[in-house]
């Protein structure tokens, strides 16, 4: 039995606002979370229905063609050019957030002070000390095993700029830190300039000692479903962390494996998907912003980071009334009291809905 004492699974929490949200004469408005809502692409579900016949073990570090179909996209996306053996997909990448430090060994970990909860989740799944900082001056002398960064961010959808990535991998290599980079919303930006990667040469220098890049193929692929991920960089990392799941039988289903493959050689589909999105933030951005609420710049992702400076619960309630359901910021630490995060993942319909609520 795991001995960590884990917080309360924060959804739980939120029960009584969505049952005063569904009591609303035109139903619920769910904007709390992430779950895409727009269909698998069809190309998708036709690789995968073809590779149903599965009836051996896949390989836990994935099909040839998979790695090839990730660094390929890789390539195009970013300009990193990684090796099939950098390259091992996951079972959706909250397994791989959880479990990381516990597969690495690591004693302490760091993660930013608004953050996707699973990472405090890990750390005390490995018994490590977890420490939230807003900077990496914040982290003092004491030695940091792993540290997470998160762009573009979840909740706020802040991208960090290159300069910022180079500067934490400088800091990281002076003190051996291995450093994790969640990139599961890389695909999805709307302002300025495509969100860089920790692997990227500007930022990486070409050089991927002590880097680990995490994606998922969930948001820009519609896939959530078929938990599909990887992880990417250091081929000495990668290696341990493939030993340590053949052994546990971390494996991604063949299906899965062929559906990844034609995800990942395709752009379009990508494209397309995001343009919904932007659609969706807009609506959402003018309503919420029309209704008192301000809105935190953040180009990416696919969430509002928004207040109206008051309790985030008070927040939650308001809206609940309305029939509207978002997540309280607490849920992403302290910083995000005041805070709720509002998801684009709704269908056009309901986005619609939600936007008359807000501007009668």
């Amino acid at each position: 039995m795991i001995n960590a004492r884990l917080p309360d699974f924060p959804w739980d929490r939120l029960a009584p606002a969505g049952q005063r949200a569904r009591e609303h004469p035109d139903g619920i408005v769910d904007l709390s979370v992430g779950t895409p809502v727009d269909p698998t692409p069809q190309f998708i579900r036709a690789a995968l229905a073809a590779a149903a016949d599965a009836p051996g073990y896949p390989l836990t570090a994935g099909s040839g063609e998979l790695r090839e179909a990730i660094a390929g996209w890789l390539r195009r996306r970013f300009g990193a050019v990684v090796e099939p053996d950098a390259v091992l997909p996951v079972i959706g990448t909250k397994e791989l957030v959880a479990w990381l430090p516990s597969l690495l060994g690591a004693a302490a970990v760091a993660y930013p002070a608004l953050a996707y909860p699973t990472y405090e989740v890990g750390a005390r799944l490995a018994g490590a000390t977890g420490s939230a900082a807003d900077a990496l001056t914040s982290l003092g002398p004491a030695r940091t095993d792993l540290l997470w960064v998160n762009s573009p961010s979840n909740p706020t959808g802040a991208v960090l700029p290159v300069e910022h990535l180079r500067k934490t991998v400088d800091w990281a290599r002076e003190r051996g830190t291995v450093v994790a980079s969640d990139e599961c919303y890389a695909d999805i930006w709307y302002d300025g300039d495509a969100p860089a990667s920790v692997l990227s040469p500007e930022v990486s220098g070409g050089d991927h000692s002590g880097l680990l890049a995490v994606h998922s193929l969930s948001k820009r692929s519609n896939l959530a479903g078929y938990r599909a991920g990887f992880v990417v960089g250091d081929a000495a990392l990668v290696k341990r962390l493939l030993e340590l799941r053949k052994h546990a039988g971390m494996i991604v289903p063949a299906p899965v494996q062929a559906a990844m493959v034609a995800a990942l050689r395709d752009d379009e589909h990508v494209v397309v998907q995001r343009a919904r999105y932007a659609r969706r933030r807009t609506a959402l951005t003018d309503a919420f912003t029309a209704a008192g609420f301000t809105i935190s710049e953040g180009g990416a992702g696919l969430y509002l980071w928004a207040t109206r400076d008051e309790p985030c619960w008070t927040t939650v309630d308001w809206l609940a009334q309305r029939g509207i359901l978002v997540a309280p910021g607490e849920f992403y630490g302290a910083a995000g009291a005041k805070h709720v995060r509002i998801a684009l993942t709704a269908t056009d319909e309901r986005v619609d809905a939600a936007v008359e609520r807000l501007t009668q």
